[in-house]
């Protein structure tokens, strides 16, 4: 006895639709999230060059270097304190406290190299 059972009831045009939808979704959320993370690398960036420029004051970068130095000494605060063992856990706090002891490291080095 042959019985024909359907491989799906949506036809072409539904699976089709169900398939992008799906796809697009789960791309704008992860886009939407990654803008997000970008932002708040540029915040923290933007607040760790700041108070890095206060605690170096000999100088003086404006306010995009120290931005830029903000968000550079982001990244080095991270290697550092991964490099040394340090768990840096994570929030925004700690994201600031991390992302401001790097960008003292590298305004102290940069300046030490233009006295040079």
């Amino acid at each position: 006895m042959y019985v024909e059972t359907p491989v799906s009831t949506y036809t072409l045009n539904e699976n089709q639709a169900m398939r992008e939808t799906g796809v697009s979704r789960y791309i704008s959320i992860y886009m939407g999230e990654a803008y997000m993370e970008f932002l708040w690398f540029i915040v923290i960036g933007v607040a760790a060059g700041w108070l890095a420029g206060q605690v170096i004051t000999d100088g003086g970068f404006h306010l995009i270097s120290n931005t830029i130095v903000g968000m550079i000494g982001a990244l080095l605060g991270g290697f550092l304190f991964r490099r040394l063992g340090i768990p840096a856990g994570s929030g925004i706090l700690v994201s600031l406290i991390v992302a401001t002891i790097g960008a003292i490291v590298l305004l102290f080095v940069v300046r030490q190299v233009r006295k040079a």
